[in-house]
């Protein structure tokens, strides 16, 4: 045993006392096992200690903005504006080359500890060992997918490595695998242990079908690096290959992805979620719901003594229980937009006539996004809508005719009224200045909680994280077909288009357009945006840092209430930049991979760094 050493000075400590003192300290006194020290056979052979290691590390896989990341980043792209404290990423001149560093190797030494010591210690059945060493396989090719998405090619180590204290720790500096080497070891990975891992049925942890999710996901990442890395005029690339993938491999990976994709979708274990007829009610129940969830393939779970912020960050002011928080990240205009009309057309909302001169005079104030698809409900609250069974009160203020135009009149506090009664400012704004308030007309819906409690900042949130659902595999298998030039690829999104309550075949010609807009109104804030965008290689032709390039801006929707005239009491629309938005966004070719630490790159001088750092 590892603490050998510990029982031999107790047993010379015991010694000396009984030659001082002539006192015997019984002849089984030295065989007693410590009871504050735990042995490494104890723990690998006791069920109990190996969940809560298994627990430990399901709880260190990283997300970038979701609920165990830094979930106010996504205010830092292109589906919301910060409508928090301060100004944030409003006034962000540009991505730093750090941002979504990730080198976790502490995690990866720990999953090879653990992958040696089940190994040399465990005296469970072979098959409970395999099944074990496939649960700790799988979460190190989770945590490998997470370096490669955002680092490019890392060290591949996959034994812990151990100092000699010789002074030359040449051995242990590992030089960077090449991009595709880690891709190819995640696929290899999750081939190896899928057919091991049992926990059938089980969303918190990992079974075969969620070793296929990982693996559809990271193999359409490696086959779009392969084939827009090198559509690019200077493809991002290091001689090694560290960065960059070879455009003959493109197809493979395609092939792969879709492969796994489809063997979950005809598995039959899983089915999309269509509990509720109200499809926009049903979309936002996909991802509170856990007791019967058939979409559900991998989450991650929360309870009593692990909660979440999203709710008390995100929720409409109007609607909150405690008084120091609400609207952190509130979705802009531009999301909205990208969720088309029902009838096919584009999501452009219709504030104005067609040649501009006048408004468009609504009845109700939801009016506007009438026949609208239904995932736009379950994503953003918006003006005409409740949560938590309340009025969510959206108007930034009343327009009033004066007999010849129309003067705008804001006041400076929330639930207000005007002089004739009416309300003034919304419960839950907008308000172009004010924090805590919806800075772009509209909250955040998906995955913000109606359990009681959940926007308290004692009792906060317990619903899960979606790591991997059937939506997503949907999306992935149509992408990865497209990809192939397959004729079913258009038959996946349609799947989902009807859920959204689009009749059947509403795509007839699918496009590369079409399905982009598809995977960002289907998966809006579950951790995806900034990486499809980044695989595809168009980040940088969106986000170009000019204020007059409109998808660098992020725009907000403005409803005021018309008083006096022939549209007295009907509702009108302004879209403006939204007002706390300062800086345009501005992605540079250097931030397609996160720069890697000062301290790495002197600690390991086989270490090179990434390209434009």
């Amino acid at each position: 045993m590892k603490n050998k050493n510990i029982f031999d000075y107790l047993k010379h400590a015991c010694l000396l006392i009984v030659l001082m003192y002539t006192a015997s300290c019984g002849d089984d006194w030295f065989e007693k096992e410590p009871k504050n020290i735990v042995t490494e056979e104890q723990v690998w052979n006791d069920p109990e200690q190996i969940l809560a290691v298994l627990a430990n590390l399901y709880d260190r896989l990283p997300t970038l903005s979701g609920f165990s990341g830094d979930m106010n980043l996504n205010a830092n792209f292109d589906d919301a504006s910060w409508s928090g404290s301060g100004n944030g990423a409003n006034q962000m001149a540009s991505y730093g080359y750090d941002f979504a560093r990730y080198w976790d190797y502490a995690l990866i030494r720990d999953i090879n500890l653990a992958l040696e010591n089940i190994a040399a210690y465990s005296a469970f059945p072979e098959a409970d060992k395999k099944q074990y060493n496939a649960e700790f396989r799988f979460i190190r090719a989770f945590v490998y997918f997470e370096l490669v998405k955002r680092m490019g090619g890392t060290p591949l180590v996959t034994e812990p490595l151990v100092y000699d204290f010789s002074g030359n720790p040449d051995y242990l500096q590992i030089p960077r695998s090449k991009e595709a080497e880690i891709y190819d070891f995640i696929a290899s990975e999750t081939d190896a242990v899928k057919d091991a891992l049992g926990n059938d049925g089980n969303a918190t942890r990992a079974n075969k079908y969620t070793a296929l999710a990982l693996k559809s996901r990271a193999m359409l990442y490696a086959g779009s690096i392969a084939k827009y890395n090198n559509l690019m005029p200077a493809p991002i690339a290091t001689s090694g290959g560290e960065v960059g993938i070879p455009a003959n491999r493109a197809g493979e990976y395609y092939q792969k992805s879709l492969e796994a994709s489809k063997q979950i979708i005809e598995s039959g274990q899983y089915r999309l979620f269509k509990e509720n007829a109200d499809l926009g009610a049903n979309f936002y129940d996909i991802l509170v719901t856990e007791s019967v969830n058939p979409e559900m393939i991998f989450a991650e779970d929360f309870n009593t003594s692990k909660k979440h912020y999203w709710t008390f960050n995100n929720i409409a002011r109007g609607a909150r229980e405690s008084d120091n928080g609400a609207s952190f990240v509130t979705p802009s205009l531009n999301l909205v937009e990208a969720f088309d009309y029902l009838d096919g057309s584009s999501g452009v909302l219709k504030n104005k006539t067609p040649d501009g001169n006048d408004y468009i005079y609504y009845d109700h104030i939801s009016d506007i996004f009438a026949g609208k698809d239904a995932r736009l409900y379950g994503t953003v609250v918006y003006p005409g809508t409740k949560f938590r069974g309340l009025d969510v009160v959206l108007q930034a203020g009343v327009k009033e005719w004066n007999g010849s135009d129309y003067e705008t009149i804001e006041g400076s506090a929330f639930g207000t009224f005007y002089t004739d009664g009416g309300v003034l400012v919304g419960t839950s704004g907008p308000h172009r200045t004010a924090e805590l308030v919806s800075n772009t007309g509209f909250n955040l819906r998906k995955m913000v909680s109606e359990a009681t409690g959940a926007s308290d900042q004692v009792t906060l949130s317990q619903n899960w994280w979606p790591w991997f659902r059937l939506g997503e595999i949907y999306l992935n298998a149509a992408e990865a077909a497209f990809e192939l030039g397959l004729p079913e690829a258009k038959d996946y999104v349609n799947t989902l288009r009807e859920r959204a309550g689009f009749p059947p075949n509403s795509i007839q010609t699918l496009t590369t357009d079409i399905l982009r807009n598809e995977r960002r109104v289907e998966l809006a804030f579950e951790d995806h945006r900034y990486f499809d965008l980044k695989r595809w290689r168009i980040a940088h032709e969106l986000w170009t840092g000019d204020r007059n390039n409109p998808s660098d801006m992020m725009y907000a929707l403005y409803p005021y209430r018309i008083v006096g005239g022939v549209h007295d009491g009907k509702y009108v629309f302004e879209k403006l930049v939204a007002p706390r938005f300062t800086v345009p966004r501005y992605f540079r070719m250097g931030n397609y991979y996160s720069s890697i630490a000062t301290d790495v790159l002197t600690n390991n001088p086989k270490i090179i760094p990434n390209p434009f750092h």
